[in-house]
């Protein structure tokens, strides 16, 4: 039997912290970032049809996808953000299902996933969690880690779901507005709790 998790949180929550830390734990974590970014690599059909839909000037000097170039096409645009997600969205998840095949049973499984709700997958997991961080904790985040205006944080937040929406598929809330030794003690009590049981 394989233990499916569902890790969730809006940007800026710090979602990457508690897979880190799962990970630790002797989880098996496939991040849908990492696997985004795979599948539009240069020479992939997934990046060609990214072009062929936003155009050459979504690209790099390089060939690869300018990502920074690509945010400011999508977020604030609806219409363009669904397309986006409908070219990768659907190679992610076959990439996914390949990776889950190819763990050993009693494997936990944690599929670290931002737009899990938006995106409607709570119901394939043995357990949703999702981190959750004030607004104002997640904005500084993301202009001090990654350098983001506060209209461009802003906009990221916005097009993502509502706290209230995530927390409404979730079994396990975890909230980080402390310190990281804070949510890992958070992590580490949910993994004794409700993962090693299963």
């Amino acid at each position: 039997m394989i233990v499916k998790v569902g890790l969730t949180g809006g940007i800026g929550a710090g979602k990457s912290e508690v897979a880190r830390r799962l990970a630790e734990l002797g989880a098996r974590v496939i991040d849908a970032d990492q696997l985004a970014r795979e599948v539009v690599a240069p020479g992939t059909d997934g990046l060609a049809e990214v072009v062929s839909v936003f155009g050459p000037e979504v690209l790099g000097p390089d060939g690869a996808l300018d990502r920074p170039a690509l945010g400011r096409r999508v977020f604030g645009d609806d219409e363009a953000r669904r397309r986006l997600e409908s070219i990768i969205h659907p190679r992610v998840r076959a990439r996914t299902a390949e990776l889950v095949a190819e763990a050993p049973s009693g494997s936990i499984v944690v599929n670290d996933v931002p737009l899990l709700v938006e995106t409607g997958q709570g119901k394939g997991f043995d357990l949703v969690v999702v981190v959750q961080a004030d607004e104002s904790t997640r904005l500084r985040r993301l202009m001090d880690v990654r350098g983001m205006s506060e209209s461009e944080a802003r906009a990221r937040i916005a097009a993502q779901a509502t706290d209230e929406q995530r927390r409404a598929v979730a079994d396990v809330v975890l909230t980080n507005d402390g310190t990281l030794e804070e949510l890992r003690t958070q992590v580490d009590a949910m993994w004794r709790r409700r993962l090693r049981p299963i």
